[in-house]
């Protein structure tokens, strides 16, 4: 079977590494495939570079919140053919986020902190992150580190700029991506304790589960897999790295997908 993670990004989104980068990493790895599931952008279906080491798939990660269960939930999207119904869905979230993170830059030079938006990494060029704004403010030397005490203070825990954006609806990035032709996975049930929505996902079109995630525990996985047996589910699996622009990223290829993951994205 071949060796492959199906869950990575890059710095069309969140991630610090550029594909070409992160099939670099991939083949140190002796990995086969990756796939690039950048958050809530398909930009990357035209960035990936020709000629690298590893076979590289374009995907999504969609980031939704069930607000009447009060569960966050991330979908995976894979194999999507009509990439301007989904772009469409996600493109006011990204929007949302990026004035998101104008307001948190605000706030922080109203508290003396000292940013040159222009000096800022932009996703996919455009959009700002509060990730690219810590590394700026640890770049300038007003932060100790990325993901420390000060991150916690600041932007969690009722810190200065702890507020977030209205994220969209789990089933309707389902059926979206069914309707664009694609496959839609839940990515790490566990981390976010969200198995109670399987069944309603599934009714919208849910075709698989990422069982192998770093945030998966063996608890997890034994649920996973019963509720992939019951609905007839495949199984992938991914590192979830994002570089430096996640707190103790683990490696890429840390955890790979199933055969049936494989099988039916690969």
């Amino acid at each position: 079977m071949k060796k492959a993670d199906l869950h990575t990004h890059s710095r069309v989104s969140d991630g610090s590494c550029s594909i070409g980068e992160l099939a670099l990493y991939a083949e140190e790895k002796g990995l086969d495939i990756i796939a690039v599931t950048d958050h809530d952008t398909l930009s990357q279906v035209r960035q990936i570079p020709s000629g690298l080491p590893v076979q590289v798939i374009p995907g999504i990660e969609i980031s939704c919140f069930d607000y009447s269960a009060n569960m966050r939930v991330h979908i995976l999207g894979y194999h999507i053919q009509n990439i301007s119904l989904v772009e469409d869905f996600v493109h006011p979230l990204l929007l949302s986020r990026h004035e998101n993170s104008l307001k948190q830059i605000e706030v922080l030079r109203k508290n003396r902190f000292s940013i040159e938006l222009d000096q800022l990494h932009r996703a996919d060029g455009k959009y700002v992150y509060k990730q690219h704004i810590m590394e700026y403010l640890v770049k300038t030397g007003q932060a100790p580190d990325m993901f420390g005490d000060f991150y916690k203070r600041i932007f969690k825990n009722g810190g200065i700029c702890a507020f977030d954006i209205r994220y969209l609806d789990p089933y309707e990035a389902v059926r979206i991506i069914k309707e664009s032709g694609g496959l839609a996975v839940l990515a790490h049930s566990g981390q976010q304790q969200n198995f109670s929505l399987i069944p309603r996902l599934v009714r919208e079109g849910l075709a698989g589960l990422e069982l192998n995630h770093p945030a998966n525990s063996e608890k997890d996985k034994s649920i996973i897999c019963e509720y992939a047996r019951e609905y007839g589910l495949f199984l992938t699996g991914g590192s979830d790295f994002h570089g430096d622009y996640e707190p103790d990223s683990p490696g890429i290829g840390c955890c790979l997908s199933e055969e049936s993951g494989v099988e039916a994205i690969c």
